[in-house]
């Protein structure tokens, strides 16, 4: 198949390769940009362990916490102004609130819900686009149950720029998730153990650091061991027990856990606009918008 410019960019802000390699890649799998992904992988050119997806909207996420319920949740706006306004705040604080009581199974449930006498939630934030100016949407959320005997962490950085809510088990020991909380905020796992890792994901990995291996000409006969090697710094990077502990490089998550007498039972870790494109907007002109309104 046509390997386009924007197939060569798109690979290039997943991997950091030059363009080049990364038209090369794309032409050796036909265009295939997983397959393409690896083959940079394999050859030493590509260090990203998994692609980084553009942060682009802006907005806020907010953790509500009320008795044995908790609520993680986005929402999106389009500028940064809008944001950090109260108004906004207020919004997001509200929803929240709804979130906690409704406890609605998704977002499209949410929004067909009365959250005031006679107005849905999606006409309650259409009537704040109308007061505020801006497209506001209501992205994800995720309510969260627990037990007596558990804790909820909550924590958000940067303001609410990142927002995660963790629940410990056999604690209830509320700091103690909350710093399993800031672990996750900073380093950002993709699962709680190894056994989370769907097997694919770990075939699919051992046979690129095989390759990689071999790309090295390290021997068969030792290939197999330094593959086991390199798989344990793999799940050292995407699971959350198996990493340093950010707030003591000494142990792992999994023993700070543990010596509170708990487990950690999940996490939910949102970053405002992951995977969303942004406008292309020039900043003069967006401080210019805000100031002749």
């Amino acid at each position: 198949m046509a390997i386009t410019a924007s197939m060569v960019k798109e690979l290039r802000e997943k991997t950091g390769a030059g363009m080049m390699d990364c038209k090369k890649a794309l032409t050796e799998t036909d265009g295939d940009m997983e397959k393409a992904v690896d083959y940079l992988r394999e050859k030493g050119i590509a260090k990203a362990q998994k692609k980084a997806d553009r942060v682009a909207a802006e907005g806020l996420t907010s953790v509500e916490v009320d008795g044995n319920k908790a609520v993680i949740l986005e929402i999106n706006a389009e500028t940064d102004f809008v944001a950090k306004n109260e108004n906004f705040k207020n919004l997001v604080s509200k929803v929240a609130t709804h979130l906690l009581a409704k406890e609605p199974a998704n977002v499209e449930e949410a929004l067909g819900q009365e959250i005031e006498q006679g107005s849905t939630l999606e006409s309650y934030i259409n009537d704040q686009i109308a007061k505020i100016g801006e497209k506001i949407s209501l992205r994800r959320f995720t309510v969260l149950t627990k037990d007596d005997d558990a804790a909820f962490g909550a924590y958000l950085h940067m303001g609410g720029r990142i927002g995660v809510l963790s629940l410990l088990e056999g604690t209830t020991d509320e700091q103690a998730a909350k710093d399993v909380a800031m672990h996750v905020a900073a380093i950002n796992p993709t699962y709680v153990s190894r056994d989370e890792v769907p097997a694919e994901e770990t075939e699919r990995e051992r046979e690129v650091l095989k390759q990689q291996a071999l790309n090295e000409g390290k021997p068969e006969n030792i290939v197999e061991k330094m593959v086991e090697g390199r798989l344990g710094k793999f799940f050292e990077q995407v699971c959350l027990l198996e990493q340093p502990f950010v707030k003591d490089g000494d142990q792992k998550v999994k023993k700070y856990v543990e010596s509170k007498g708990a487990s950690v039972k999940t996490f939910i870790r949102y970053e405002v606009g992951e995977g969303l494109e942004k406008r292309e907007d020039n900043f003069a002109e967006e401080v210019m918008s805000q100031v002749k309104k």
